[in-house]
């Protein structure tokens, strides 16, 4: 019969090393376990003198000492589970505190092509549902672990002392139930690795649902997502189901295997007491041992199918908390000097896995130069100006601030000298005051409120009901687009970074709030190294150099009057948006 063993990974051995720590705490917790465990065997072991010496002998003075026995036994027994429960309870909290702290840094930390890659959905799935199915193993399944192995071990030590040749019988036949357990044990693992991938393709509809609301009642969907999501939640039901199964049958078997042993005790020991081999209280203590044995035993049985249920979510975590982030800093990062910023492009070519997308850029931008970036829907403006902030590597050639190659500065360094602001604003559920002090928390109110002030956002805000302490909503939901794009704008004054980076900054807002905005932009701008992805024309001819960007390959080069006295790319581009 193959081994009844857990095959821990090294990613699993990581759960052990965070038990570890709090070693105290377990080694308190153990220590009432035993207690636990010695009041099971203590409880079995007083039936015979109570039989014996209570109802056959009726002595007077056992009948005071076993009932102050009983009490202080059931005392001891209720207080060792109290505090082993809280002890193991608190360690297991802990560790999926730590857990969480690590997989949500480790999301953080990836590149932007992972959040490209994998659906929002799914990572809050892991990071909510299946931590909670860990802590569910770490907690209740250690906790039931100890304290049951230990129960069983004095219980057995009773029926051992009570009669060694009936005991032999009963551990013979709970010990059957092994190898279909441990079976069991692999098809839950199996089934509950598909049930925590359905949940995640659960999460990740019901997050697209959610933020495409509008879209599914502007086109008359609600129907079509109804009948999704029923498809959905059935398949989810017939994966839950087939770990209810798995560890339903579990029950069955240790049922029909303890009734077997409670069958045979009752025969051999009834035999023994009618041939005057045993007394009713040595049968009786055996008896009461041996049916407190079936509980802890059945919980046993039942654990390997939550722990195999728990390392399964820990693939799932740990599949995400090792992975490697693709941009990484540098061993020995440059340290950049204070001042105004130049950028060059050397021969760069860009791809996103076997697609490329930029060819041969050579840029060179100087301190307080305003770069334009125009083209055609795939042209590679976006793919280009997210170089800069190394959201992604080139393939080959470099991106120079100041001659140093950015892979060559710390991201956290490089990312200060960078304010962004991009064609859909990015605001989360806080404060106006917070959303606008995000790259710079220390900042003063006076400082938010030039931000503002500079942004055209001050007399709008002023106007709500707490001023810059008004909740916007999630993504901003209670703002207009020109006012959530001027927070944004205020957001990067007040970084006052020396790059400034605008991706379609006005390309999604009406005519009026574009004048707004156009405004709040020119006053942004100023003194400031800029590229700006344009695709409105019209708001690009103040720039120093405009670059046509075709197939990743810049195809014209030069000022708004100069391109279009060339009647070339720049200036079809042009006469194309007029005639529209």
């Amino acid at each position: 019969m193959r081994k009844f063993r857990f095959v821990l990974k090294p990613r699993h051995k990581r759960l052990l090393k965070l038990i570890e720590r709090q070693k105290v705490r377990l080694i308190l917790a153990m220590i009432l376990t035993v207690v636990f465990g010695l009041t099971s065997g203590a409880i079995g072991f007083l039936v015979k003198p109570i039989l014996d010496d209570i109802f056959l002998s009726k002595e007077r003075v056992m009948l005071t000492l076993i009932f102050s026995a009983v009490v202080g036994v059931y005392i001891l027994r209720g207080l060792s589970n109290f505090g082993n429960a809280y002890l193991m309870n608190y360690v297991g909290q802990d560790i999926i505190r730590r857990i969480r702290i690590e997989l949500f840094d480790s999301v953080i930390e990836q590149s932007l092509s992972f959040f490209h890659r994998e659906r929002t959905g799914s990572m809050m799935s892991i990071i909510t549902n299946d931590v909670r199915v860990l802590r569910v193993m770490v907690t209740s399944a250690v906790t039931s672990f100890f304290k049951d192995l230990f129960s069983v071990v004095c219980l057995v030590v009773v029926i051992l002392y009570r009669d060694w040749l009936m005991a032999i019988i009963v551990i013979g036949i709970f010990s059957c139930a092994v190898y279909p357990i441990q079976m069991i044990g692999r098809k839950v693992r199996k089934a509950r690795k598909e049930c925590q991938q359905c949940i995640a393709d659960f999460n990740c509809y019901l997050h697209e649902t959610f933020q495409g609301n509008k879209i599914v009642k502007a086109f008359g969907m609600e129907t079509s997502k109804n009948e999704a999501f029923f498809e959905t939640t059935d398949r989810l039901f017939n994966f839950e189901m087939k770990v209810v199964k798995a560890k339903a049958i579990a029950s069955p078997i240790m049922e029909v295997l303890g009734g077997i042993g409670i069958g045979l005790v009752i025969f051999y020991g009834g035999y023994r007491v009618v041939n005057g081999d045993s007394t009713p209280g040595n049968f009786f203590s055996f008896m009461t041992s041996a049916m407190l044995l079936y509980d802890p035993v059945k919980r046993l049985s039942n654990l390997n199918a939550d722990v195999q249920t728990g390392l399964a979510a820990a693939d799932r975590i740990y599949d995400i908390a090792e992975r490697k982030p693709d941009i990484e800093d540098p061993e020995k990062p440059v340290q950049l000097s204070a001042g105004p910023r130049s950028v060059v492009f050397e021969d760069v070519s860009f791809s996103y896995g076997e697609e490329t997308i930029l060819r041969n850029i050579d840029i060179s931008v100087e301190p307080g130069e305003i770069v334009a970036l125009v083209g055609t829907s795939g042209a590679g403006k976006t793919s280009l100006i997210n170089l800069i902030p190394r959201f992604y590597d080139v393939r080959e050639g470099a991106v120079k601030i100041d001659g140093i190659d950015v892979r060559n500065i710390s991201l956290s360094d490089l990312r200060s000298q960078i304010g962004i602001v991009t064609q859909e604003p990015i605001l989360f559920n806080d404060s106006v005051r917070n959303n606008i002090s995000y790259g710079n928390p220390n900042a003063t109110f006076e400082q938010v409120e030039q931000a503002a002030k500079a942004a055209y956002a001050y007399d709008f805000i002023t106007g709500f009901p707490q001023g810059f302490d008004t909740d916007i909503g999630e993504l901003g939901g209670r703002l207009s687009g020109g006012e959530k794009q001027r927070i944004c704008i205020a957001r990067a004054f007040l970084k006052n970074a020396p790059i400034l980076i605008l991706d379609e900054a006005t390309a999604a807002l009406d005519p009026e709030a574009e004048t707004m905005v156009k405004k709040a932009l020119e006053n942004l701008v100023e003194g400031r190294t800029t590229f700006i992805v344009a695709h409105r024309l019209s708001t690009i001819a103040f720039a120093d150099k405009i670059l046509v960007l075709k197939g990743g390959r810049i195809v014209e080069e030069g000022t708004h009057d100069e391109l279009m006295g060339r009647k070339k790319h720049y200036y079809r581009l042009v006469q194309t948006q007029l005639n529209k």
